[in-house]
């Protein structure tokens, strides 16, 4: 039988939505919202019915027939620690998102948009792998001091999406398998996919791991310290120097690897900043062998910079010799949630309740 599936993935300024029957993308719009359209909602959960109605005219406009549907799947937010999966959009998974239970983000209106179309319709809805999928061994928590934990939020769609397209093309289960996915955009991260968990991975968001484009990774501790009682700024200025303004925009001024590559053919600093970049990042697959033992079945580079050549050679030399390396490069979310979707709808997998 065959699905026609509906995906709602908002963002910060946009919404993506697209539909598939089972794996064939049919349509995509990004919909796009002006900053004033935003500035009017003091919360996110405020933007929905703005959103909904956004949504919902360009299906018109689309030709797309709501009752022709079979189930509506949106992107996870911020919820509590939660095993990987696709879940049901339950009313408490709807509340933790409503309230922000790991804080507000735009995605948190995926399942809420999800749920409520879904239920006009009344077909299933879903999400799929939120970033704070946690799977992490007790082992990896412990971070130094009790007060200050390690958390698992990361690229866990993209991350799972690709550890799983592996795992079917070479005709092996994820479950057998030992993983190293190495996601490469805006942010980075690398997992230890062990037996299909991620048993240890950076979170990715708030500075940990290697640095990224915009994200400066982990910082040194006592330097931090100091920067933040030296009374020259606030905390909100330092979480942007973290999250948003750190690693290559820090460095050298813009977030994209194409410039930065560019850059580094005739300057000495950004040719640095990209060979720390990649540098990083391998010290980093190599940590990871080691939570795996170093029995590594391949390793996997997937984002927007696993596009960039020589991002490719430097790691095959690098670290080719952990383990065999496959490249999907890009992070097609709208295509891993509809894949999510479908393997509850075919009987592959349960539905999870949050």
């Amino acid at each position: 039988m065959s699905y026609k599936i509906l995906i709602i993935n908002p963002g910060s300024t946009s919404t993506k939505i697209g539909v598939f029957s089972d794996e064939t993308q049919l349509m995509e719009e990004t919909l796009r919202h002006s900053t004033e359209e935003i500035a009017q909602y003091n919360t996110i959960y405020d933007q929905k019915d703005f959103r909904k109605k956004v949504i919902l005219d360009v299906l018109k406009e689309k030709n797309v027939t709501l009752s022709d549907i079979d189930v509506v799947v949106g992107r996870g937010g911020l919820l509590k620690p939660i095993p990987g999966g696709t879940y049901a959009t339950t009313p408490e998974l709807l509340e933790d998102l409503k309230i922000g239970k790991q804080g507000q983000h735009a995605s948190n209106l995926g399942g809420i948009l999800a749920a409520e179309i879904a239920a006009e319709i009344n077909v299933p809805s879903y999400i799929v792998d939120p970033v704070v999928v946690d799977e992490l061994q007790p082992v990896a928590r412990l971070s130094g001091h009790p007060k200050m934990d390690r958390i698992s939020i990361f690229h866990a769609l993209n991350q799972k999406a690709v550890a799983k397209r592996y795992a079917k093309e070479n005709g092996k289960s994820y479950e057998d398998l030992n993983l190293i996915v190495v996601h490469m955009g805006g942010g980075v991260s690398v997992g230890a996919h062990k037996n299909g968990a991620v048993i240890d991975v950076a979170n990715a968001l708030d500075g940990d791991g290697p640095f990224s484009p915009e994200r400066s990774g982990g910082l040194p501790s006592g330097a931090l310290m100091k920067l933040c009682f030296s009374g020259e700024y606030t905390q909100a200025q330092v979480s942007k120097m973290i999250n948003g303004n750190g690693g290559f925009n820090a460095y050298v001024g813009t977030n994209d690897m194409r410039d930065l590559v560019k850059m580094a053919e005739t300057d000495e600093k950004a040719k640095l900043v990209m060979d720390a970049f990649h540098y990083q990042l391998a010290k980093e697959i190599g940590s990871m062998a080691v939570v795996l033992g170093g029995k590594v079945d391949q390793i996997i580079l997937t984002g927007g910079i696993a596009y960039n050549q020589i991002t490719q050679d430097y790691f095959k030399k690098a670290v080719g010799f952990l383990a065999p390396i496959t490249i999907y490069p890009g992070e097609d979310e709208l295509l891993a949630l509809a894949q999510g979707a479908l393997r509850v709808m075919n009987g592959e997998e349960e539905a999870k309740i949050y």
